[in-house]
This record gives structure tokens, C-alpha cells and sequence, in this order.
């Protein structure tokens, strides 16, 4: 999420969210692979995400990986906020 999230920048999510409320646009933590990433929501498809990170020619993400499940979602950042979310 470079450049609006640099690294080490402290994040407050909630995990306390309705997935049917997900949307696009809005900012969450994912699991894939086994870590945590922080994503923006591009579409939504039969409770299907593709996310991209916000700096394009460095994020790994959708393009990359593919869509990813409603579950997937961990939490939705709330602060700081970021545009859209």
C-alpha cells in the first residue's frame, strides 16, 4: 500500500465487519500464503475479491495471485484512514 501506507506505519482494522458490506474501494488485510497483506478492494464477484495494492508497479496482489475468497478477509482498516475506505 506504498506510498499511502509505508512500511512500519502503524494500522488500526476491525475484525468486527460484515462481509456482505464489503465493498470496492474500501481497505483490508487478507491472508495469502500464509502472511497478512494490507489491499484495496478493486471488485467484488459472488463473494469474490480481486484486490491491488495501492503502488501498482510493485504490489503483488490479484493480478498476480488471483481473486480471493470473502473469508480471506481478516479485517478492514479504519485508521488511518485512507480514500475510499
Amino acid at each position: 500500500m506504498y506510498p499511502r501506507l509505508k512500511p512500519g506505519k502503524l494500522v488500526v482494522a476491525t475484525s468486527f465487519f460484515k462481509r456482505r458490506r464489503l465493498r470496492p474501494g474500501q481497505v483490508v488485510i487478507v491472508q495469502h500464503d500464509g502472511r497478512e497483506k494490507i489491499k484495496r478492494i478493486e471488485r467484488i464477484e459472488d463473494d469474490k475479491l480481486f484486490v491491488i495494492g495501492d503502488y501498482l508497479a510493485a504490489s503483488s496482489d490479484s493480478r498476480h495471485f488471483g481473486w480471493l475468497s470473502t473469508h480471506d478477509v481478516r479485517g478492514r482498516v479504519i485508521w488511518p484512514r485512507l480514500l475510499n475506505n
